[in-house]
């Protein structure tokens, strides 16, 4: 064997690698991402992030109250998902924890600047344990509204698309009705 040929191993690791499998076991999982990191150093290139933009006819701090106090989300919750409101808890306090949707989505507070900024570690129950990702709502003045900055990041793979309805669907539209 020369340098340059590869073992069949080594050959179905790279082939594997560029492919995603799709619609076995309902899995959107590629082989790369089952397989050792893309350099030495641990990187990988291979991160999904999500990324949204969203007018608001609200003032930042109304925005900024509606997604850190319970009595203001819990309303929101209940216009986009009726009797979900209910199970709302959100500590408004700096490293305070919070549950979302019946428990379904839970985390800590990481950053509050008031009327500007929310970052938080933000999680799906369902998701294997110790596993955070990273939500980050920034609050620009737009006119009379705000223009609310929105990105998700450190998700498990492959969760982009369902995340990225959620956050229309549960967070967005019943966010800009509560507000309106």
């Amino acid at each position: 064997m020369t340098s340059y040929s590869l073992t069949r191993r080594e050959m179905s690791a790279r082939l594997f690698s560029t492919v995603t499998v799709a619609g076995i076991a309902a899995s959107t999982l590629t082989f790369a991402e089952e397989s050792a990191p893309a350099d030495s150093n641990g990187v990988s290139r291979n991160c999904e992030c999500i990324h949204q933009e969203v007018a608001i006819n609200a003032t930042r701090d109304r925005v900024y109250q509606a997604l850190t106090q319970t009595k203001h989300f819990s309303k929101i919750v209940e216009m986009g998902i009726p009797g979900a409101g209910a199970s709302t808890v959100i500590s408004p306090h700096l490293g305070g924890e919070f549950s979302l949707f019946g428990d379904r989505i839970i985390g800590r507070h990481l950053e509050m600047v008031p009327g500007e900024r929310l970052v938080q570690a933000w999680r799906e129950k369902v998701w294997n344990p110790g596993i955070y990702s990273i939500v980050r709502f920034q609050l620009n003045a737009d006119g009379a509204g705000s223009k609310l900055i929105f990105d998700h990041t450190g998700f498990p793979q492959g969760a982009a698309d369902h995340l990225a309805i959620g956050w229309k669907s549960h967070y967005w539209e019943p966010l800009k009705k509560y507000l309106a």
